[in-house]
């Protein structure tokens, strides 16, 4: 019985330990996802001359949002650690094996330095000029970061032979200094960039709104939108009034409202026309 205790305690303290390895980083990249789909959300409304609350985005709709904000940047940063692990095997076996250790050696110094003024030119321009700092910044700096850890190591490893023995705890919080750099200026950079792909998709609605759902709108009542690029014509009879509204184009459903663009719609002057989904209108959609 005792016997048959412990092993239930230890299956308990094993998926405990599971889940508390697993559950803070569940809970960060969940906080992340909602912040890059909300910073992507929030620069197209802005674009459009919105707000984002307006939308009424539910957390899922934020997350499921960031998605493609964030595909191509972890596509790259995958690619290039994959492709710095195959260097970083390389170089260390050729250090080993005493081949071009020299010039690894000097080759690393040279990268190391390089690295670090790169890392400080690009802090300053973003610091004095962040309009005129460019999109992929952040990244070039945590590059920079990790080139200059990286080249120092293998300058330490080519100069003694090994590597100096640190104790855990100061190889702890160099490591952790480290990642967190370079944690904080992707998180910038990502953000960034999806703010840059919301502002290109809002302009994107100026030459893709043809394509958009055509929407024909069904009133009792006049709707007063207002707007060259739509019509009204009045369809019912003087017992039984109805207002049709042509040239709407479906932009999203969201929160409990219809959100239409209407032909011919730009950023700079068009209008976003928002009707309540329920009752009171009548909506037809047509391709």
């Amino acid at each position: 019985m005792t016997e048959a205790g412990g092993d239930e305690r230890s299956s308990w303290s094993r998926a405990l330990g599971v889940i508390s390895a697993i559950g803070p980083p569940v809970t960060v990249a969940t906080a992340l996802l909602f912040y890059f789909g909300w910073a992507r959300a929030e620069a197209q409304a802005a674009q459009m001359g919105l707000n984002v609350s307006l939308f009424g985005y539910a957390v899922q709709d934020y997350i499921l949002i960031s998605i493609n904000a964030l595909f191509l940047p972890l596509v790259c940063i995958l690619a290039a650690s994959v492709v710095w692990l195959a260097l970083d095997r390389w170089l260390r076996r050729r250090i080993e094996e005493d081949r071009g250790r020299a010039l690894i050696v000097r080759a690393a110094g040279i990268a190391a330095l390089l690295s670090g003024v790169l890392v400080g030119v690009s802090l300053v321009l973003a610091v004095v000029e962040p309009a005129r700092t460019a999109l992929f910044t952040p990244y070039l700096m945590a590059l920079g970061v990790l080139v200059a850890t990286w080249c120092m190591r293998l300058r330490r490893l080519g100069r003694t032979g090994a590597l100096p023995v640190l104790s855990s705890e100061q190889r702890a919080v160099e490591t952790t200094l480290i990642l967190s750099i370079v944690t904080l200026l992707l998180f910038w950079g990502t953000a960034d960039y999806a703010q840059a792909v919301g502002r290109r998709l809002a302009l994107n609605f100026e030459q893709g709104v043809q394509y958009m759902p055509r929407a024909e709108v069904y009133s009792p009542t006049p709707l007063g939108i207002g707007s060259a690029a739509v019509t009204e014509v009045q369809v019912g009879t003087g017992d039984a009034a109805l207002y049709r509204y042509d040239g709407l184009r479906l932009l999203v459903l969201s929160g409990g409202r219809f959100f239409f663009l209407h032909d011919g719609w730009t950023p700079r002057d068009g209008t976003v026309i928002v009707l309540p989904d329920d009752n009171s209108v009548r909506i037809q959609f047509r391709r």
